[in-house]
């Protein structure tokens, strides 16, 4: 399997500077900064890209296990709410918030909330970040 890369470059202090993230790919060519990141000023910000990340990935593996078990999705909403916290003199990312909504035919909603934590607990990134707390709220519709 490929190892995927991403470059940051950071200038200045932490209030005032202002980043850079670039991939190969050319999929993310943007800036981030300390703003972004600590209220809702716009741009983008760390916990922004793994939120997107998590969404993603847990899209992903909902669908592989759904289609593993008989159950091919026509479609799956994930948002990924990821918090941002001071702890004592620094700062964590201290929770993240799964939200799905997925077309499935022919599925009970107890399999489908069985499939759904699987993909929560199963994910590659969930697994990543399995020291931060992750919920998940899943509706199939």
């Amino acid at each position: 399997m490929p190892t995927k890369t991403a470059d940051a470059v950071w200038k200045g202090s932490l209030p005032e500077g202002t980043g850079h993230l670039k991939t190969p790919s050319g999929a993310l060519d943007v800036d981030y900064g300390w703003k972004a990141r600590s209220s809702d000023a716009p741009g983008t910000s760390p916990e922004e890209l793994i939120a997107a990340a998590h969404a993603g990935c847990f899209s992903m593996a909902l669908s592989h296990i759904l289609g593993g078990a008989g159950h091919t999705p026509t479609e799956i909403k994930t948002h990924a709410a990821v918090q941002f916290s001071q702890q004592g003199e620094g700062f964590a990312i201290t929770g993240i918030k799964l939200t799905t909504e997925a077309k499935v035919p022919g599925i009970s909603e107890a399999d489908f909330k069985k499939h759904a934590d699987a993909a929560k607990s199963g994910c590659p990134v969930s697994k990543a970040l399995a020291s931060v707390p992750i919920t998940l709220d899943a509706k199939l519709v």
